[in-house]
């Protein structure tokens, strides 16, 4: 996926990008949301119904420009909109924890901040055998850049995959998330 012509979609944009993508897809418009940084929680639905968002400070408000936009384009610049007021802290505080025994595709490590990071869980497979849950990781990063599948740093037989019996630490090559870090939409 193309990352457009600006610095957005670093990491917490493509986890949300991704999300995005699939809702936007599935015609699931009314789970289409996510809180800016200030707990504004912008819509996608009203968006779609012409709606249009306007930011002034730490103020932000809707407002009607009488011009529905159900576009692809419309749905970019939408995303536009949000990767440039959500980040890390907001999409960490949004999603609910998870353990790690139940990871599932869609899965996040986050951990919210300034700097902050979220790596996302792209496939789950059982190793045959012996029943170990393993799981590959995506990302972007800083500046934004296309979202890439991540080596398995600690283990380069199992790379790219990681083993969900990582212990209290995963490891990636850019950043350490603690198990409790494991939250989902």
């Amino acid at each position: 996926m193309a990352t457009g012509d600006r610095d957005l979609q670093q990491c917490a944009d493509a986890v949300m990008r991704l999300r995005a993508e699939h809702l936007f897809a599935q015609k699931q418009y009314d789970a289409l949301h996510f809180n800016f940084t200030n707990g504004f929680n912008a819509e996608y639905v009203k968006w779609r119904q012409g709606y249009r968002v306007k930011v002034e400070g730490n103020k932000t408000e809707w407002y009607a420009t009488n011009t529905p936009s159900t576009s692809y384009e419309s749905f970019r610049e939408y995303l536009n909109l949000v990767f440039m007021y959500a980040g890390t802290l907001s999409l960490s505080k949004e999603l609910k924890p998870k353990q790690v025994k139940d990871l599932a595709i869609g899965d996040v490590f986050i951990q919210g901040g300034s700097p902050g990071h979220v790596v996302i869980v792209v496939d789950v497979a059982v190793k045959s055998g012996t029943g170990e849950k393993i799981f590959m990781l995506a990302q972007s990063y800083m500046p934004a850049q296309e979202i890439h599948v991540l080596v398995n740093p600690n283990d380069e037989e199992l790379s790219p995959w990681y083993s969900s019996d990582f212990g209290e630490e995963l490891q990636t090559p850019e950043w350490t998330f603690e198990s409790e870090m494991l939250k989902s939409f």
